[in-house]
Parts: structure tokens; C-alpha cells; sequence
């Protein structure tokens, strides 16, 4: 019998990834591309490869027509996502099983409910799941929202009912803000989600961001496979995170694996998912949303438990019970995972897209590196700024930190401007490394120096000598292109040049 062929309706690393995963089941591999990823890694990773049209998302990764067209000429009867794009969009997988494609993900249904946070909320309300103090139904009514607000009592957070990412937010710490912030985020979310419903919930003072991964099956099996600490944000957006969280009792990290498993169950869960809490100080937590798909982070929880969660989504799709019992899922050893970004932290995380002139990743013991690019590939300006998640797992939190700190310095990258300075200074601050620290920690810290533009000769001349000598530049930790820079004209000063 032959073995179903995957469709992967992404890219960039998460595409790499999956494609991974399928090579080692023996499945082969259909992957789909934009004219900005025509010659991307991803492309010529998979057995076959079918473009869907410009550059822009709207018009290519986000036509789920022209994904499933390219489904049914390939041949392809599975489906994976990934994260972003379609992954959490309950149309389009109802129209891939009306076409006879199975997606790899939880039901429509599920989806839906999980999808919108208003009917999340009500949903674990009703399931018993503790979620935070505010409305359950969407509002358009900023007089409602004035009252559900002195009833909970400021600060409150206006979120978007459709949203994610950061966007349609705002914090508002007295009644006179409000009204502005209300109308605020209604255009925001329109503008992003094509819906302006909003909902008010109670500001938790100096919250932790922690989540529950999840997976479950269709026969009924369900399973946390424990939590992740993802309070080191900026805009709303994570950029560390580690597992175990940090300062977590034993107690509360079990009550809340509890919790996860009974969200799952509440919604005919199956597949991979994530159950997001906001934790107080005192470790009351709180249900803040479910993520109906594989997070971006997951390789923190594949490195302290000894799993493939992309294994298993493919596995529990084509019908199979889950590889794993609760009893079998330890936590062992502590990993932590940066996003890099191609984006300037000392001009507020503005996008840097543009050619990546120089890209060497590190190598060693312990260290996991998820990417979809090569030296010389061009980030483009049409998706997020990630270039590659970088992942460190050691037996210890402070040995994960040291390994991840000496990782990030050892990663050279040039011909854009990225965050690797700012993550090591996350890592080593006394903050994070003492903790617990919050979703404020990045406001705590001083702003980086703005980094002299690259000059691209002595990068290219930095390359070519290294290359020679057979070793890589002795770059400050985090300067990337400018360190090289600065190598090259050491080098030529040497030389006589």
C-alpha cells in the first residue's frame, strides 16, 4: 500500500520542518511557494513543488483555492499548515474535507470554538476552566465596556475577539482612556482581522505568560506534555522561551497540565495544541486563549521531553492512537529557545528585511537550530522577520543559559540588521536569570547602541579571508555584520592592504 503524500501549505522553517518530520516516516513531500520563495530551502527540500502566485500572503500562502488546487494535481491527501497563514482558519479546513484532504489539526468545530477568544472563553467557562474576570461576549458598545470595567475594576485590557500576534490591544489603566482605546483597537482589529468585535477583560498586574502543550487523539486519548515560560516578549510577541517555567511550584505546574488536558477534552480536541495562561504572583492562572495548531516554540518541549510533536500530528491524522500515555512524559533537563529576527532593536524592533550576505549558524553539543534560509538567500518583505529559532537544552537552567548565550555569540550573520544583541542581553540579565520575571521584563531593560550600518566590502572581504584561513571572524557577541566589518579591516591592516 503506498504511503500518503503531504501537502505543506507554509514556509520558511516551520515547511523545513514538517518536511523533516515526513522524511522520516517515509512520506512523500508536495511543498507550495510564492514568487518570493521561488528558490527558498523549503522548495527544493520537498519531492514536488507548485507555485500559488505573487509575493503577497493575500495572494498566495492565504488562497486556500489555490492551495487545495495544488493538493489535487499533486495527488497530495494530507495537509499540515503549520503555524500562521490558514493553520487556525475553521473555512478552510472544513473545504479541505470536503475535498478528501485530511489536515492535520483538530476538527472544524473545535477550531471555530478554540479560534474566536469570546467563544473561547465561554467555552472554558462553561468547561470549568479558570479564564480571567471580563466580558464573554463580543462588544461594540463602548458604554458596556465602561461598565463590565468598573465592575472588575482598572486596569483592564480591550483585546480583538479574532485576534493574535499583539494586534487589536490595549491597556488601559482608568476610565477616561477608554473610550479612545475602545475605538482604537475596533479599527485595529478590522484592519487586521476584517472583524471589529472586542471583548474587556481584568488587567492582570505583572502577569507570566505560561502554556500547556497538548495532543490528543480521535479514540478519546489526551495528554499534556507540560508547560512553557513565554513571558519574554516585545509588542506583544514572544521572542524567549523555556521549559520548565522558571519558579513554578510542582504543584501549579501539575494543576495546570490537569487543566490543559480538560480544555482539550471540552472541544473533541485532536491533534496538537496549546493552552495559553496568564499567572499571577501568586500562581493563580488563567485561561487566556488555546492555540489550535503547533506554536512556534515547540522545540523546547521536543528537547525536555524526548518527543516529535510533528511525528505525532502525522501519526494521529492518518488515524493512530497517540504514540505516548501521561505516565510516559517526563520533563528532563531545561531548554530555552530565541527567536531571531531580521529587525533593528535599537530603532523599536523595526523589520530589517534585505540579503543575508553572511549566515552561519552555530554548532555543538545541545543546540537545536530551526531555519529556512542559507547564506545568501534574501528575507523578504512580505512575512514576519524570523530567520531561525535557536534552541539550547542542558541538564540545568544556568548551564541551558550560559550554552545559549555562547550560541547566540557565535552566530554570524550580516547584510541586515538583527536582534541576537538584544537576546543576549535578555539572557543575561540579572532578571531573567534570578526571576521569576513578567511580560515586562524587555521594558526593563536599558536600549542597545544603534549598530553602524554594514559595510558590505569588508563583509565580503571578512568572508573570503575567513574562508581562506578556515575559520569564522571573532564576532562581538551580537554585533553581526559590523563585527565582520570590523575583522576585515583588521585582517587588511595586517596584510598591508
Amino acid at each position: 500500500m503506498s504511503k500518503p503524500k503531504v501537502l505543506v501549505a507554509n514556509r520558511g522553517e516551520i515547511a523545513c520542518r514538517v518536511i523533516r518530520a515526513c522524511r522520516e516516516l517515509g512520506l512523500p513531500v508536495v511543498a507550495v511557494y510564492s514568487d518570493a520563495d521561488a528558490h527558498s530551502r523549503h522548495v527544493w527540500l520537498a519531492d514536488e513543488a507548485v507555485r500559488l502566485g505573487p509575493g503577497p500572503s493575500i495572494e498566495s500562502y492565504l488562497r486556500g483555492d489555490l492551495v487545495l488546487q495544488a493538493a489535487r494535481r499533486t495527488g497530495a491527501t494530507l495537509l499540515h499548515p503549520g503555524y500562521g497563514f490558514l493553520s487556525e482558519n475553521h473555512v478552510f479546513r472544513q473545504e479541505c474535507e470536503d475535498a478528501g484532504v485530511t489536515f492535520v489539526g483538530p476538527p472544524a468545530r473545535a477550531m471555530e470554538q478554540m479560534g474566536t477568544k469570546t467563544l473561547a472563553r465561554q467555552t472554558m467557562d462553561a468547561a470549568g476552566v479558570p479564564v480571567v474576570p471580563g466580558s464573554l461576549e463580543p462588544l461594540r458598545d463602548p458604554a458596556e465596556a465602561a461598565r463590565i470595567a468598573d465592575g472588575i475594576g482598572f486596569p483592564v485590557m480591550i483585546k480583538a475577539a479574532a485576534g493574535g500576534g499583539g494586534k487589536g490591544i490595549r491597556l488601559i489603566h482608568e476610565a477616561r482612556e477608554l473610550p479612545a482605546a475602545f475605538e482604537a483597537a475596533r479599527r485595529e482589529a478590522l484592519a487586521y482581522f476584517k472583524d471589529d468585535a472586542i471583548y474587556l477583560e481584568k488587567a492582570i498586574v505583572r502577569p507570566r505568560h505560561i502554556e500547556i502543550q497538548i495532543m490528543a487523539d480521535r479514540h478519546g486519548g489526551a495528554v499534556h506534555l507540560f508547560d512553557r515560560e513565554c513571558s519574554v516578549q516585545r509588542r506583544n510577541q514572544k521572542i524567549i522561551e523555556e521549559s520548565p517555567a522558571h519558579h513554578l511550584s510542582a504543584a501549579t505546574r501539575a494543576r495546570m497540565g490537569e487543566v490543559g488536558v480538560q480544555a482539550a477534552r471540552a472541544v473533541g480536541y485532536e491533534g496538537a495544541g496549546t493552552i495559553e495562561f496568564l499567572v499571577d504572583p501568586q500562581e493563580n492562572f488563567y485561561f487566556m486563549e488555546m492555540n489550535t495548531r503547533l506554536q512556534v516554540e515547540h522545540p523546547v518541549t521536543e528537547l525536555v521531553t524526548g518527543t516529535d510533536l510533528v511525528v505525532a500530528q502525522l501519526l494521529v491524522a492518518q488515524g493512530d492512537h497517540l504514540p505516548w500515555q501521561q505516565g510516559q512524559i517526563v520533563q528532563r533537563g531545561h531548554a530555552i529557545e530565541c527567536r531571531i529576527y531580521a529587525e533593528d532593536p535599537a530603532r523599536g524592533f523595526l523589520p530589517s528585511p534585505g540579503p543575508l550576505r553572511i549566515y552561519r549558524p552555530p554548532t555543538g553539543p545541545g543546540i537545536r537550530l530551526d531555519d529556512g534560509f542559507c547564506e545568501g538567500d534574501v528575507i523578504p518583505t512580505f512575512y514576519d522577520s524570523m530567520i531561525a529559532k535557536l534552541s539550547a537544552w542542558a541538564p540545568d537552567r544556568g548551564h541551558a543559559i550560559g550554552r545559549t548565550i555562547a550560541a547566540l555569540r557565535a552566530f554570524a550573520i550580516g547584510g541586515i540588521r538583527h536582534n541576537l544583541a538584544h537576546l543576549i542581553q535578555v539572557l543575561d540579565s540579572p532578571a531573567f536569570r534570578d526571576g521569576p520575571y513578567d511580560t515586562g521584563i524587555v521594558k526593563t531593560l536599558p536600549p542597545l547602541p544603534a549598530d553602524p550600518a554594514d559595510d558590505p566590502l569588508a563583509m565580503a572581504l571578512a568572508a573570503l579571508l575567513c574562508a581562506r584561513d578556515g575559520a569564522a571572524p571573532a564576532t562581538a557577541a551580537g554585533q553581526g555584520g559590523s563585527a565582520w566589518a570590523l575583522d576585515a579591516r583588521r585582517v587588511a591592516l595586517r596584510a598591508g592592504w
